[in-house]
């Protein structure tokens, strides 16, 4: 049994998410100096350092042990209240449960919030959104900050299990004005190197994985992290870069976009991770995910 109350757990929990003591008392309608007590309580019982002090806090490797079951305990403790208000009332009334994911940019884009739409009606969940890189997800899985991931790792987290969702296609475009300034082409895909790239930001090796079958040279590049404003990079001519299908398809269909290696997509694996604990709310959250990819990815 570990030696923590409900109400630590839930300090703990509020301060990762917070950031610092005085946001944390401001949602628990509490003081700054009761935060502090209860997160050295949590510390003198674990005989550990839990929380860094930094702007905005961290975990230490102890604290993220403790943030992952403080995680399981809430979650588990919403299952219960849920199933005891069906077997009398039926209705557990107006209270709602936040769900912490994470999810890439191009799924959130695309088709991850359609999928989730009805789930978060129908069982009265808040969703609390983390976007990454969909190849940096798992750290905050492994943190303990998200319940599930939409990540392109397969290797499940340790205490968490992982299934294939799906092939997400990405295509390479430019605008046509941007090609015929810098004379590219399927035929000269070469010249990639010497052109204008868009990247995400800078975890994103999508791009440069791209042109490292075509170019050993490094281009000038454009940061745009969000992923709508970097379609509309594409659109307006900055550079080039690779867009999923789903954003793409119909500005290459209506002459806006053109694709420069239309016989070679770049295929994403997406896989979904997820704590590994008996929770009909996070299952009915992964049956969302699962049901939304059937019909968005290849």
């Amino acid at each position: 049994m570990m030696p923590f109350q409900f109400e630590q757990l839930q300090t703990l929990t509020t301060l990762l998410e917070e950031g610092t003591f005085e946001k944390t008392a401001l949602r628990l309608h509490i003081t700054a100096s009761a935060v502090s007590q209860r997160i050295k309580a949590m510390e003198q019982a674990a005989s550990q350092i839990l929380v860094e002090r930094t702007t905005p806090v961290t975990l230490t490797a102890a604290g993220t042990v403790v943030v992952r079951y403080a995680r399981q305990v809430q979650l588990l403790d919403e299952d219960t209240r849920r199933e005891l208000h069906a077997g009398g009332s039926g209705d557990s009334g107006e209270q709602t449960t936040t769900i912490a994911l994470a999810v890439n940019a191009d799924s959130l884009a695309t088709w991850f919030l359609e999928s989730i739409a009805e789930v978060s009606v129908s069982h009265k969940l808040v969703f609390d959104l983390h976007r990454d890189d969909q190849e940096h997800t798992t750290t905050l899985l492994r943190s303990g900050t998200v319940l599930a991931a939409v990540t392109s790792t397969p290797e499940p987290v340790q205490g968490c299990t992982s299934e294939r969702l799906g092939i997400m296609q990405y295509r390479a475009v430019c605008s046509p004005a941007f090609a015929r300034r810098w004379m590219i082409g399927p035929d000269t895909l070469d010249r990639l190197g010497r052109s204008p790239m868009v990247n995400f930001d800078r975890k994103d090796e999508l791009q440069r994985t791209f042109l490292a079958t075509h170019s050993n040279d490094v281009p000038p590049t454009h940061f745009v992290p969000t992923s709508a404003d970097f379609a509309r990079s594409l659109l307006l001519g900055f550079g080039w870069g690779l867009l999923p299908e789903q954003q793409c398809g119909a500005d290459l269909k209506q002459g806006r976009l053109i694709e420069l290696d239309p016989d070679h997509p770049v295929d994403v694996v997406l896989y979904w991770q997820r704590w590994n604990l008996k929770s009909a709310l996070l299952d009915a959250v992964t049956d969302a995910v699962r049901a939304g990819t059937a019909a968005n990815l290849h």
